[in-house]
């Protein structure tokens, strides 16, 4: 199996052309040291100073909320999309909590419903790709997942080595190991061995392994059709996740949910439809305001067609 190797720190990611990244994740490690409600109010100021400084972030949240509920009244758009800039500053902080907060800490603020059905698939000796989305805490809940029921991660190396070494000791820190993003077969093999592998097939990763179905009012999302790859080769169960902060105190719920059932196999078109109709769409729903709406998502478009932006 390809694992990733673990990145090491070396003497050449002290060069200054890294002081950048070290300053922010030295800054990142020791506002996590912070109260959690300080951590909250800074992340608010942070996403509103942000946004003002990049209005394109603002246009794509605003227009991809104005595509996918174009019925929805502008006035609770607009309240949708403040709450989104919020959450959007309180990333960076969450991202802290997830790779410097021990194992008490995050405990402390996470409750977890549906383990139930983690613990019958584990009986049953059976792979499970939990089907996440694109939220703006996906780092927290990957990391309080691990420490119920450790799984494989799935993730793009960063271009920034020293980045990346911050970035992969985090993630790994609950997983049981990671795998890029690209290593198809490398997944195969977990889910053949009974693993659970993190998955997210929400966003828009071009026309490669992709088709065009709809998701909430666009009919027509470029979305991958890796999920009929992995699920028709393996035989793997489907289980929705979705991380929710429920409160301004810093308390977060990680929901498991019921493994789908009548999946449409060997049939990419299809399955793409289905996922994002039966876990894509319901695990945005869970709470719309922490979605990663400034992902420009229907930015690839079929031949002919012309931009949404």
């Amino acid at each position: 199996m390809s694992k990733l190797t673990a990145p090491e720190f070396k003497a050449e990611l002290l060069h200054p052309r890294y002081w950048p990244t070290l300053l922010m994740i030295g800054t990142m490690k020791l506002i996590s040291l912070l109260p959690y409600r300080i951590q909250f109010l800074m992340g608010k100021g942070v996403g509103r100073l942000a946004i003002k400084l990049l209005k394109k972030r603002r246009y794509t949240i605003e227009r991809n909320l104005e595509l996918c509920f174009p019925d929805m009244p502008k006035e609770e758009r607009d309240v949708l999309v403040k709450k989104n800039i919020d959450n959007a500053g309180l990333a960076l902080f969450e991202t802290g909590m997830a790779w410097f907060w021990p194992e008490w800490r995050i405990k402390r603020h996470i409750r977890f419903e549906g383990a139930e059905y983690l613990d019958e698939l584990d009986k049953q000796g059976r792979g499970v790709l939990l089907v996440a989305v694109h939220s703006m805490n996906l780092e927290v809940g990957a990391r309080a997942f691990g420490l119920r029921a450790p799984g494989v991660g799935v993730y793009r190396p960063n271009n920034n080595p020293c980045f990346d070494y911050f970035q992969f000791k985090g993630r790994v820190r609950s997983n049981r190991y990671m795998l890029d993003r690209k290593d198809v077969k490398g997944m195969f093999r977990a889910l053949r061995e009974g693993e659970r592998v993190w998955y997210a097939p929400d966003h828009d990763y071009g026309r490669r392994r992709s088709t065009f179905a709809p998701l909430f009012a666009v009919e027509k999302a470029c979305t991958t059709v890796g999920t009929s790859l992995l699920v028709d080769a393996t035989d793997c169960a489907i289980v929705p996740i979705a991380m929710v902060r429920d409160t301004d105190d810093g308390l977060y719920t990680l929901k498991v949910f019921k493994p789908l059932e009548d999946f449409p196999h060997k049939d990419p078109d299809a399955a793409a439809a289905y996922i994002n109709k039966h876990a894509v769409e319901p695990m945005i729903m869970q709470a719309p305001e922490q979605y990663m709406w400034l992902h420009r998502r229907f930015k690839t478009r079929p031949e002919g067609e012309a931009s949404l932006y």
